[in-house]
């Protein structure tokens, strides 16, 4: 997720790109950019860090006036966090410059055609083949030539496209990623988002998927890939500028449940392939090396430790490797039993958290393979490992983590996957049914938060309860710690999270008419224990919530029932717990708490 700000208009550029990025930079604060366009030559100013030190640039560099213009605030996929991948992005000649946020699935193949009719590329980036191969177009207008790009480009992408030799014209296009045109009095705005440019417009255009866009100071003009002219959607946008940053949600933590469809679906682009295959090309560890591993140990904290717990699960069901997870904070004071022959996986969102950059220090120090799984590159864990593997979930605001934890589980199935696909574990059939129903994960989890408003009905009539339960088993139990987590950290209330069958052996001593305990039974070969045991909890009086798949007959149980979308056992893990992130959240708004900033917590912890 980036941050694109583009203007066309009567202004100096630089007074619209710098307060636009400002208010983007919620959407990538790695580095920033910006190219002028001043008729005769192009200026681009880039820098690694905030946009702070971007302006920093500017204010020293002092360029000359310009009148069109765009600028990029990164959060990196591609390439590390340096000032030389940083946006915009140049051809050979400096004649085509090019912002992007999303991620080009088939770049390497572009680039290697490009390569060898003799390009030369200076970034690491996906990014940059789409300014060289606007380059080879040299005769085509611009808006035609990026007709071509995107018909020849995999994958969600946004893109906004200048040239030199065009003064006043700017082009974008879109694909899954974010567009939105401003549309001013003899001034036009391009933006992946609105706030970029409320403050000169409330005037709209909406541009959907597969369309190409271009501005001049008086026009805008849409086609589709055919290059067929279509009607503008204009709109007027009613948000203020805080309501805006928010994309019209209340909270950041709304916003970021429902962004989570996306976030998924770019954890997925480009690591898998048709028929069915895993491709994790990035993690740079031979598949002899794979191959000699004899057992796996997951560390991490909060979170991200229940993200291990599902990992656990996939690893050894997939990969029939012995796999062991631990408590960052603890793993080293237990002293465990560590060899070259050993996979220790790191998990934590910022890649920062310090018990667990303590943990695979440890390991590594002993001689382990170490995978850090992060979801910001470059991060002390990225930097420490021996490989890699990102989450792509884009920055996350709300301190609560929900789209960090959903992407984590989905690279943690693609890694139990692909260690089975390595390993030969896995019959290639299963790997290709399995790698299939990931890809509709996306959809899917739209089809949950279809249902945000039924829960919030449900969750509101919860407001004063303060005893909770989450029952679930198997991965469904990974699950249920993370819904008894959520309902704790934002709305303060009592919230426990048990393995269903463990509520005999002492918990179920506190069940009582007014407890509200929540299964989770999606993992079918669990499930009748799972409704077995919450019989056990309805006979003594509490309230029932299940979370179950569509079809399932569980109303006999349940006092209450949230459906979600019938798939394989572990990958309803995913959108299993998208039902229980919106109900800590409605619970927790019902009672006046502030979700975005939960008390006593922060977004990392760098303290042991």
């Amino acid at each position: 997720m980036c941050g694109i700000v583009g203007y066309v208009g009567p202004r100096p550029v630089i007074d619209v790109l710098m307060p636009g990025l400002a208010r983007l930079e919620y959407r990538g604060y790695d580095s920033a950019g910006v190219a002028l366009n001043h008729g005769g030559s192009l200026t681009v100013l880039k820098q690694a860090g905030r946009i702070a030190d971007l302006q920093a640039l500017v204010d020293r560099e002092r360029p000359a006036e310009a009148h069109t213009g765009i600028g990029h605030t990164r959060w990196a996929t591609h390439g590390a966090p340096t000032t030389v991948n940083a946006h915009p992005h140049l051809d050979c000649h400096r004649d085509v410059v090019v912002a992007h946020n999303g991620i080009i699935e088939n770049w390497r193949d572009l680039k290697s055609k490009l390569v060898e009719s003799g390009h030369e590329f200076q970034s690491d980036t996906d990014t940059e083949v789409v300014a060289h191969m606007i380059e080879e177009m040299a005769d085509v207008p611009l808006a035609e030539a990026v007709r071509r790009v995107m018909n020849q480009a995999d994958g969600a992408l946004a893109l906004v496209v200048m040239r030199q030799s065009e003064p006043g014209v700017l082009v974008g296009a879109r694909r899954g990623s974010p567009l939105v045109v401003g549309r001013g009095d003899g001034e036009n705005f391009l933006a992946s988002d609105i706030p970029a440019f409320l403050e000169h417009t409330r005037q709209m255009v909406i541009v959907d998927d597969d369309r190409v866009v271009e501005i001049t100071r008086d026009s805008v003009s849409l086609t589709d890939l055919d290059g067929n002219s279509l009607p503008l959607d204009e709109r007027v946008v009613e948000w203020d500028f805080e309501a805006a940053e928010k994309g019209g949600f209340p909270t950041f933590m709304l916003k970021e449940i429902f962004e989570q469809p996306h976030a998924i679906a770019d954890t997925l682009a480009g690591r898998v392939e048709s028929p069915g295959r895993v491709v994790l090309d990035e993690l740079t560890l031979a598949p002899e090396t794979l191959r000699e591993i004899d057992k796996v140990f997951v560390v991490a904290c909060g979170t991200s430790y229940h993200a291990a717990m599902m990992a656990k699960y996939a690893i050894e069901r997939w990969a029939r490797l012995p796999v062991e997870i631990d408590i960052a904070s603890e793993f080293r004071y237990r002293d465990p039993v560590l060899d070259a022959r050993s996979l220790v996986i790191g998990i934590s969102q910022s890649g920062e958290t310090i018990d667990t950059l303590a943990a695979v220090r440890y390991a590594k120090a002993q001689g382990s393979v170490v995978m850090g799984v992060s979801n910001v590159v470059e991060s002390a864990m990225a930097r420490e490992s021996d490989a890699v593997l990102y989450t792509r979930a884009g920055p996350e605001i709300g301190v609560a983590a929900t789209k960090t934890f959903t992407t984590q589980l989905v690279a943690m199935q693609l890694l139990g996957l692909y260690l089975a696909q390595v390993r030969g574990a896995l019959d290639p059939g299963a790997v290709e049914l399995l790698v299939k129903e990931l890809d509709r994960l996306p959809e899917q989890v739209e089809s949950v938060l279809a249902r945000a408003d039924e829960i919030k009905r449900m969750a509101e009539g919860w407001a004063d309860s303060r005893d909770w339960f989450f029952l679930g088993r198997s991965g469904d139990f990974a699950v249920a710690m993370e819904g008894a987590l959520k309902l704790k950290e934002i709305a303060y209330v009592r919230a426990e999270g048990y393995a269903a069958g463990e509520m005999k052996h002492g918990p179920i001593a506190l069940i009582e008419p007014g407890v509200i305990v929540v299964g989770v039974a999606t993992d079918s070969h669990v499930q009748a224990k799972t409704l077995s045991n919450m019989e056990e909890m309805k006979a003594r009086g509490a309230t029932i919530v299940l979370i179950a798949e569509e079809g399932d007959d569980v109303g006999h149980v349940a006092d209450h029932v949230i459906r979600v979308p019938a798939g394989p056992d572990l990958l309803c893990t995913v959108t299993a717990v998208i039902p229980l992130q919106l109900l800590a959240y409605y619970v927790a708004t019902a009672r006046g708490m502030d979700v975005d900033k939960p008390r006593n917590l922060a977004k990392t912890v760098t303290v042991e």
